[in-house]
């Protein structure tokens, strides 16, 4: 068994060992253990617990299905659970990596006049998710699962030609994809692997039709796809963003 060394950072402790497994000494060369060997010892985290009856039934329905939609409006947390889901997946080693994607509506799929790499360019687009990450695998970690591409960012019409295999792959703001981009996405699935995809179908900003509406209408009776609607009720992110919506709706 390998020796190991344990590295403060600013906010917990994480666990570290020789690359070559040779006597630890301070200035010898350390990486950083696979998730599954990491040490928080502040902190032990329970899972992901439902707070409403459509959250419970959207974490049931992920773990059963390949294929999971979660419609409804913003603040019922689909965003939480499905990457707290996640998140806790790729600690315990079930699943290599998460890949996170959205319709880059506002820039139309076309992300050059933002300066940066591709993933700074599409960085943006996963910042709701990236908080979450950080609380269920702390800030320093969710950086080196990023830097390693372990939790990876793209957009849609990079995809062709990919396998999604051993990850979670999780389409957000639906809503505003194509049919034919929603197809692209979902032909991708491969071994091991779970598609999660979340949108409100009443908040889209594309003229077309909505890849989201029509896949739920084309799969709805397919096996191993699940669907769960929530509704303004389901609302836990304030009161106020609940009186929000039903304002909107009226």
């Amino acid at each position: 068994m390998s020796k190991k060394a344990t590295m403060k950072t600013s906010n917990r402790e994480m666990t570290y060992r020789r690359r070559d497994g040779r006597k630890d000494s301070r200035n010898d060369d350390f990486e950083l253990l696979d998730i599954v060997d990491l040490v928080v010892e502040r902190k032990i985290l329970e899972p992901i617990q439902a707070l409403t009856k459509a959250q419970g039934a959207y974490i049931k329905a992920i773990l059963d299905n390949v294929i999971t939609f979660g419609i409804g409006p913003a603040g019922t947390g689909k965003s939480y659970v499905v990457a707290g889901l996640a998140a806790d997946m790729l600690r315990e080693k079930k699943i290599d990596r998460i890949l996170l994607t959205r319709p880059g509506v506002e820039a139309g799929e076309k992300f050059g006049f933002i300066p940066g790499e591709l993933e700074e360019k599409y960085a943006p687009y996963i910042e709701p998710f990236r908080e979450i990450f950080n609380e269920r695998l702390g800030r320093s970690q969710v950086d080196y699962l990023i830097k390693h591409k372990r939790i990876y960012a793209t957009p849609i019409a990079f995809m062709r030609g990919r396998t999604f295999k051993n990850c979670w792959a999780i389409l957000d703001e639906a809503q505003n994809t194509t049919p034919s981009q929603m197809k692209l996405f979902l032909t991708r699935i491969g071994d091991n692997c779970k598609v999660i995809i979340d949108g409100d179908i009443e908040q889209k900003d594309i003229s077309t039709q909505s890849g989201l509406s029509d896949a739920v209408s084309r799969l709805k009776h397919t096996k191993k796809v699940g669907i769960v609607e929530f509704t303004v009720e389901d609302v836990v992110r304030s009161g106020i963003v609940k009186d929000i919506i039903r304002a909107y709706s009226s």
